[in-house]
């Protein structure tokens, strides 16, 4: 009697775990590391193999004074903040207090590439109108390089980025704010991605990609986004006439937010908006879609 008891619990699992691998995808199907073509005389592997590891590149730090410089005494809207660093050091950024008795909480604006922290395209728009909405804004300089500069040759510098996020969700904390909302466009969407993936998600509220997955011609991004293992609510958002790569790219990244099923995630589309959301309205839509969504998960 014990061994047919035994048999029939044994037949039990082996139908239950049958049904759950057909229900629940198997993630050893879709590898960390996809396999990349060699483009021209850039190897791909490479950049896989140190993906998220400190390497002899480093960001052009000269060419990111020279654009702070630039744009310091022009900041009209917020008033400048030099975040600490290590090493001394320090990274510029523009503060914005939220335009309500009380605010909602502190929104981190992340830049694309090569850009700054009060671009004209994108961020301006949003760290100012994130504080209209009731947000206190912080807008970060992210690392740059030289103009012709491609995703690829940005992805060594990814790990200079992390101390840049955690230096802004410092910036908050110590205000006592702890609803702390991470957005980032373009290639700041792929710093962000580098930073949960080595460091997980625990120390914001939500995540708002827009424009994510946006590359160079031919170039692929190195590693699956890990908004699969990501904890808090996603909103990923992007224009109806974004970058081919970032709209063909949606429905793998609604799949990775499907596996880690928060019913909060949510994935919009901004109609007539290009990836810079320069059509007229589109930046306002944009802050309206963010503030509608991020509303909605207190």
């Amino acid at each position: 009697m014990k061994n047919m008891l035994n048999k029939l619990m044994i037949a039990i699992l082996c139908s239950v775990s049958m049904n759950a691998t057909a229900f629940f995808p198997n993630l050893d199907n879709f590898p960390k590391f996809p396999k990349l073509p060699i483009l021209g005389d850039i190897n791909p592997s490479v950049l896989q193999k140190f993906y998220n590891q400190f390497t002899d590149a480093k960001p052009d730090f000269e060419r990111e004074n020279r654009m702070i410089a630039e744009i310091e005494e022009a900041v009209m809207d917020g008033d400048v903040e030099y975040l600490p660093l290590a090493d001394d050091k320090e990274v510029f950024s523009i503060y914005m207090e939220a335009e309500a008795d009380e605010a909602k909480g502190g929104v981190i604006v992340l830049h694309s590439r090569g850009f700054h922290a009060n671009w004209d395209s994108v961020i301006k728009p949003l760290r100012v109108g994130m504080a209209t909405k009731g947000w206190h804004s912080l807008s970060v300089q992210m690392p740059v390089l030289d103009k012709q500069a491609t995703y690829y040759d940005y992805v060594p510098i990814f790990p200079y980025a992390h101390e840049r996020i955690e230096a802004a969700i410092d910036f908050y904390k110590r205000q006592g704010i702890d609803n702390i909302i991470l957005i980032a466009h373009g290639c700041g969407a792929h710093m962000a991605m580098s930073y949960f993936d080595k460091f997980g998600d625990d120390k914001i509220s939500a995540y708002v990609g827009v424009g994510m997955g946006a590359t160079d011609y031919k170039q692929k991004v190195i590693k699956r986004m890990p908004l699969d293992t990501m904890l808090k609510p996603v909103l990923d958002v992007y224009g109806e006439k974004d970058f081919p790569g970032v709209r063909r790219s949606a429905e793998g990244r609604r799949w990775l937010m499907d596996i880690a099923n928060n019913k909060q995630s949510a994935q919009k589309v901004v109609a007539s908006a290009d990836h810079y959301f320069k059509d007229s309205g589109t930046a306002d839509e944009l802050v309206s879609v963010i503030d509608t969504w991020l509303r909605k998960l207190n």
